[in-house]
């Protein structure tokens, strides 16, 4: 199951959000949840109490966990669903849609380092190796969740900084409340997947960090999520036995002011040191997770120009320039980059 927030192409940014499912692998069509939910309701037959249709209204999926309901609990009225005719008005054209942040205000985002190469990448900055501490302990640092953008979104960067930077990574949604997870299992607490661009300010960043507090502005100006949540029995097929997590293609492009392309050479989202329940058990010792939480794996191999730059693109991100981003079937996160 696929499911965004959408709103007319062209409608006003006040106008609010609806959350839909995709009715095909390609995203071409979606069904619109709200009124399928009022058929699915005026369909059953009298004395019926079938819980598989809602009783609530749907708005977004940030109301729905809010609730205390799963993302897998929409999954009956999606599969149940059949389209009326070609003219279904239940029935929406992806082609006429703005699709917003597939989760609108997460609660809390946790953004891991499961990476390796990211981080052979940024510790040879300063000539020393990876810390042995990385390789037993999956190591996260808070990111602020009240500058979140969806695609197409402009982002711009922090006064002060000239080192704008992207990074691609996959972050988990959760969708239940949690406790000191065992790894093992705690992947049953991720209501789905969603494609994350967690911005740096490097210039800021670097001088932050000599307090050995962790980043703070250089992090806190923007968060920008991909158009889909992808549930988890969509992505397991893709993961290989003993593999860390679905075998995923991960894609940056960056097109520039002055009409260059560029493409990163990224790393696959199965490279990771880190399963997701390994994320979350770390996560979730001795804290409570909550629903609305994202926990995040990480930059990806090559996947932002902190490692690649002085061979890609020759420099950080300017004005006018566009960061594309796109994990096989997490669906594609367009970002232009606005002047202050």
């Amino acid at each position: 199951m696929r499911l965004a927030h959408v709103r007319s192409a062209g409608a006003a940014a006040s106008t609010p959000w609806r959350l839909v499912a995709a009715l095909d692998p390609g995203g071409a069509r979606w069904i619109d949840l709200e009124p399928a939910r009022l058929r699915a309701r005026a369909a059953r037959r009298p004395g019926s109490t079938d819980a598989a249709v809602p009783t609530e209204p749907i708005t977004t999926l940030d109301a729905h966990l809010g609730g205390g309901r799963r993302v897998a609990e929409l999954e009956p009225l999606v599969s149940g669903f059949a389209p009326r005719d070609d003219a279904d008005p239940v029935v929406l054209d992806g082609a006429g849609l703005r699709f917003g942040p597939a989760i609108l205000r997460p609660t809390s985002f946790r953004d891991f380092f499961a990476f390796e190469q990211h981080v052979r990448a940024t510790w040879s900055r300063s000539g020393r190796p990876i810390p042995e501490t990385w390789y037993r302990l999956a190591v996260f640092y808070f990111q602020n969740v009240s500058e979140v953008m969806g695609p197409d979104d402009p982002v711009r960067a922090p006064r002060g900084s000239t080192e704008l930077d992207f990074e691609i990574e996959v972050a988990a949604l959760i969708d239940v409340e949690a406790r000191d997870l065992d790894a093992a299992t705690a992947e049953d607490a991720i209501g789905g997947y969603v494609l994350l661009d967690d911005w740096s300010a490097r210039d800021l960043q670097r001088d932050e960090t000599v307090m050995g507090l962790g980043a703070a502005k250089g992090k806190d100006f923007a968060l920008s999520i991909g158009p889909w949540l992808v549930t988890p029995d969509e992505l397991a097929p893709r993961r290989p036995a003993g593999a860390t997590a679905a075998d995923l293609a991960m894609a940056a492009t960056i097109r520039t002011q002055d009409g260059r392309t560029v493409e990163m050479p990224t790393g696959r989202l199965s490279d990771a040191q880190f399963s997701f329940g390994e994320l979350l058990a770390r996560a979730s010792a001795d804290a409570r997770l909550r629903p609305g939480d994202l926990v995040a794996s990480g930059t990806v191999g090559g996947g932002c120009l902190l490692e690649a730059r002085a061979t890609t693109l020759g420099r950080y991100l300017q004005p006018g320039d566009e960061v594309i981003l796109e994990v096989e079937g997490l669906g594609r996160l367009s970002s232009p980059i606005a002047g202050r």
